[in-house]
């Protein structure tokens, strides 16, 4: 937003800002904020930054936790929530130093800053453009309780079809159970949300290419942004989380970007559609290519299928993310590719004809990533597939042009898979990490896998209420 602390203070004064919030990323994904009066915005703001403790995010250990953030002056906008007049900003975290603070390698924005600098120096491409599909659900109701004595959740919707037989008030207006694919009001009760929370995002800079009711009955949304630069995108999709959770509490409600909030229901992902440009000119084009793809496009592709094992330890790292990764909720399974097909972890989509259109994406991210890591790794992924050459199709991916889920088991023993925990995601990971050294430096990586696999064994010693159904009268 601006180029100078002129500007910011010009800004300021014309709109009547009281406060600056400065808001910085957490190790898992979520922001962290430090508040303060407009006065404290000057050099030494800029250049020193604000200190805070690391280990609070996660970052670093106690003995070593004094850190400083220091505010992006580009990021920032006029947070639409706050009750008082308030200038937001991200900011970058800096290890104390002398004689000069340096940028903390472990900071998520300088992971992604990282990769694409890496990208650039290899020669292959100066851009690498993402567009993001946010999938996630809307709630009247969520009450969670995870207690000695109680475990459980329950989540409601005014729209959800079971409560087509409530007595009043009632509509009879209900979306039946993965039956809300662009359906249409009055049952999609949330379109007006939906374009309410369009509208802020466009004034904050995200541009929008559409929104609609997703296949999930009981609220799943998707709102589909234009595509950008990979770092870019990644600060967009902290700010898309931001709006609309406010939103829906401001306006009653709850979001969730829970990859499987519901049995039954279809999974929200956060599919990553992307292209690589040199100079302003795209890559990914070949007229004669597989379904017009270069051959920098595949072996790009060849790099992520290689890796997407490991690549699920920060596109998926929650121990829900997996509940979504099953068959029969087009959610891949399978490490392979194809057109138009959305059975395939990479699927290329056939409408996409022009050489400025031409891209493909990875079905396989959900929301409950810190999305600079992810985007950071999943281009670390492509750069070692176009530096050792992995074309896809000699390596065994595909394509598959047919559905990987009908498959018989003889012909699914012959296909990579997906991990099918977070476990097996870190294990991938610990093996075949090499790949994102330039970007992940070696202590991020151990700090991740310890802090996934604490919280994937605090899961699994919780008892289950499905485990009460199933066993408690043995």
């Amino acid at each position: 937003m601006f180029k100078s602390l002129h500007e910011a203070k010009a800004y300021i004064k014309e709109n009547d800002v009281q406060m600056l919030d400065l808001m910085t990323i957490d190790i898992n994904g979520r922001w962290r904020h430090v508040t303060m009066p407009v006065g404290r915005l000057d050099e030494k703001t800029l250049q020193y930054g604000i200190g805070f403790d690391g280990s609070n995010y996660g970052f670093a250990p106690v003995e070593k936790s004094d850190m400083v953030f220091i505010p992006d002056l580009k990021t920032a906008y006029l947070d639409p929530f706050a009750e008082v007049a308030t200038l937001a900003m991200l900011g970058d975290v800096f290890v104390i130093d002398l004689p000069h603070n340096r940028r903390f390698d472990q900071d998520p924005r300088n992971v992604a800053l990282c990769a694409e600098e890496v990208m650039k120096s290899s020669g292959i491409a100066d851009e690498m453009r993402i567009l993001p599909e946010f999938e996630f659900y809307v709630f009247d109701h969520v009450s969670v309780s995870s207690e000695p004595h109680s475990t459980g959740f329950h989540v409601d919707t005014a729209q959800a079809c079971w409560n087509s037989g409530i007595d009043y008030p009632n509509t009879g207006y209900k979306v039946p159970h993965k039956g809300g694919y662009h359906i249409a009001p009055p049952a999609d009760i949330l379109n007006g949300f939906r374009s309410r929370a369009v509208l802020l995002m466009e004034k904050l800079g995200v541009t929008v290419k559409y929104h609609h009711h997703e296949v999930g009955g009981a609220g799943q949304q998707e709102i589909e942004v234009e595509p950008g630069s990979m770092f870019q995108m990644a600060d967009h999709t902290m700010l898309v989380k931001y709006i609309l959770k406010n939103l829906a509490v401001a306006e009653g409600k709850s979001v969730t970007f829970l990859p499987k909030p519901l049995v039954g229901e279809a999974g929200s992902g956060l599919h990553v559609h992307m292209q690589l440009f040199k100079g302003g000119k795209p890559l990914f084009y070949d007229e004669k290519g597989y379904s017009q793809l270069s051959e920098t496009a595949l072996y790009f592709m060849g790099g992520i299928l290689k890796h997407a094992p490991a690549l699920c330890a920060f596109t998926n790292p929650s121990t829900n993310s997996y509940k979504r990764l099953t068959p029969g909720y087009e959610a891949p399974v399978t490490v392979g590719y194809a057109t138009s097909n959305r059975s395939a972890v990479i699927r290329i989509p056939a409408y996409a004809k022009t050489p400025d259109a031409k891209r493909y994406e990875l079905r396989s991210p959900d929301g409950t990533c810190n999305p600079y890591y992810a985007f950071a790794a999943i281009l670390m992924a492509g750069i070692d597939g176009v530096r050792q050459k992995t074309d896809p199709a000699k390596a065994g991916y595909g394509p598959y042009d047919c559905n990987l889920y009908t498959l018989s088991e003889k012909q699914k023993k012959k296909i990579k898979h997906l991990p099918k925990s977070l476990d097996e995601a870190l294990d991938a990971l610990e093996r075949d990490h090499a790949f994102l050294a330039e970007a992940f430096p070696e202590r991020l990586i151990t700090l991740w896998l310890d802090r996934k696999r604490a919280e994937a064994a605090k899961v699994s010693q919780i008892p289950h209420p499905a485990e009460y159904s199933l066993y408690y009268d043995l």
